[in-house]
């Protein structure tokens, strides 16, 4: 299987020469993603609500990808306010209950929009 690049539609993507993951073989190396609906690049207000922005995001370009949830074995999620964490974490304990990932949680001083409190990246297998 040859290396496949695949793409939300954000403009970030294509303004800072990145894609949203990149299949090489029978992994999925999904980059960071914040909660954005790239469809209309508006934002949720709170760290719950993007996390649960980021993995509609993520499922979409999963399945795009040939898996889906069940695939992911790692994931790392950054959060820009120690008193998010628990919050974002719940919801990604709520999306991967079954799943159950390597997992890493980073408090940042900041992502590169400043209403940017979450990003979520994951590592999936297909098959």
């Amino acid at each position: 299987m040859s290396r496949r690049l695949i793409t939300s539609g954000s403009p970030f993507e294509r303004d800072y020469g990145y894609s949203r993951a990149v299949v090489d073989g029978d992994t999925v190396y999904l980059s960071g993603t914040t909660g954005y609906d790239y469809a209309t690049m508006t934002m949720p207000d709170g760290a719950a609500a993007q996390a649960e922005a980021c993995w509609r995001t993520i499922r979409s370009v999963l399945a795009e990808a040939g898996t889906g949830l069940a695939g992911v074995l790692r994931a790392t999620y950054y959060v820009t306010d120690r008193d998010d964490a628990e919050a974002v974490l719940a919801v990604c304990g709520r999306v991967l209950t079954d799943v159950r990932p390597a997992a890493t949680i980073v408090v940042v001083a900041g992502l590169l929009r400043p209403e940017m409190r979450v990003e979520i990246e994951v590592t999936a297998r297909i098959g």
